[in-house]
């Protein structure tokens, strides 16, 4: 089990990314949130097996929010205390 932090810049924002994000969770065995940060970045925390964390992001990056990411950056973070299902943050 891996935990990662994601943060995604471009135009990710006003675009549906978080609700999308949230919807393309339900495919994969995945937990975690994503959120807007005051900066204009998209964050995503999610936990699961590495194979499935690499498929989630590759599909996100393959659908059509992968063309509002010009960057990313990815990290490993300890595993997410509490967390069930995914969900969107405010």
């Amino acid at each position: 089990m891996t935990a990662r932090q994601y943060l995604f810049a471009g135009r990710v924002q006003g675009v549906g990314f978080r609700y999308s994000t949230k919807n393309l969770a339900k495919g994969f065995d995945v937990l975690g949130w994503v959120k807007n940060l005051p900066d204009g970045r998209v964050e995503l925390q999610i936990q699961g097996d590495e194979e499935e964390l690499d498929e989630f992001i590759q599909e996100l990056h393959d659908s059509p929010l992968g063309h509002h990411i010009q960057e990313q950056e990815e990290r490993t973070v300890p595993l997410l205390d509490d967390v069930q299902g995914f969900s969107i943050q405010h």
